[in-house]
């Protein structure tokens, strides 16, 4: 098409922040840091390479997800514990927060609930921001890897994409048919992958995550939550995903309970008061 003579002043105008978030409530870092110091574990699941496994985390609670023996990327899945229609809203986290989360954001629910379901309360990847290609780590940006799109892109069948991986943990932890779990797995928090979009094409990218075994990524369960985490078949996606052949290690999830008395003021987060009238 013609450029318009006015184009260059169309361009030039000022990006404009979505949503300003002054008035987004948040989470009382000082007394949760004061919490973690109190912590007991009081459960750890390992996730298996190309594989899912399911876990629970009650209100109140932290739950950590760990690197215990090589580079490996993760595919989280949070619901309510109590009602699975409520589940992680990774567009909105990134709407509210950006496109890589890290300390202090929160882990927003679908609506009409719209309410934080987890804050990140420690990160020890917290160093590495934003490199030269434009990755960072923990995106909300890609939706999981999964056998649709391998099938579209390859002609193949592969089953233990993040997709299916997390499809067969909630079936597992539901006593649901995994045809009907399927339908409740959501995009995910990419747990240390790092990406990016690139600046030629602007088309999502990722590298070699820089992950190593003891690091850890930290949370803050705000209310009763099932999780579900899949050990990525790309390992650290430094080459490739949905493979038998990559380097793939194990996760581990660790829950822990606070000392008595450490979060007191603190209560669980309530879902939205929005009465649901549309106008109507």
């Amino acid at each position: 098409m013609h450029e318009p003579d006015d184009a260059n002043v169309r361009r030039a105008k000022p990006p404009v922040v979505c949503y300003p978030v002054n008035s987004l409530p948040q989470a009382d870092m000082a007394m949760l840091g004061r919490a973690r110091q109190t912590l007991t574990k009081v459960s750890e699941t390992i996730v298996p390479p190309r594989d899912a496994r399911a876990f629970s985390v009650p209100a109140g609670h932290f739950f950590r997800i760990v690197s215990i023996e090589g580079p490996q990327v993760g595919d989280l899945n949070l619901w309510n514990a109590n009602d699975l229609s409520e589940r992680f809203f990774s567009g909105k986290t990134r709407a509210l927060h950006a496109t890589h989360v890290g300390i202090g954001d929160r882990l927003w629910s679908t609506l009409p609930f719209l309410r934080p379901l987890a804050t990140i309360t420690a990160d020890t990847l917290d160093w590495y921001g934003f490199d030269s290609d434009g990755g960072g780590v923990h995106d909300v940006i890609g939706t999981r890897c999964d056998p649709y799109t391998n099938r579209l892109l390859s002609g193949g069948d592969y089953h233990h994409c993040c997709h299916s991986n997390l499809s067969r943990a909630l079936a597992t932890a539901r006593g649901m048919n995994v045809r009907e779990a399927e339908l409740m797995v959501h995009d995910v928090l990419n747990v240390f992958m790092c990406t990016g979009f690139t600046r030629d094409t602007h088309q999502y990218f990722m590298k070699a995550s820089p992950v190593r075994p003891g690091d850890f990524i930290e949370f803050f369960a705000e209310i009763d939550l099932l999780g579900a985490l899949s050990a990525c078949p790309g390992g650290d996606c430094g080459a490739e995903h949905s493979s038998d052949t990559a380097a793939c290690y194990p996760l581990k999830v660790e829950v822990y309970r606070p000392a008595d008395g450490s979060l007191d003021g603190w209560k669980a987060a309530e879902a939205s008061a929005y009465p649901r009238t549309h106008g109507v």
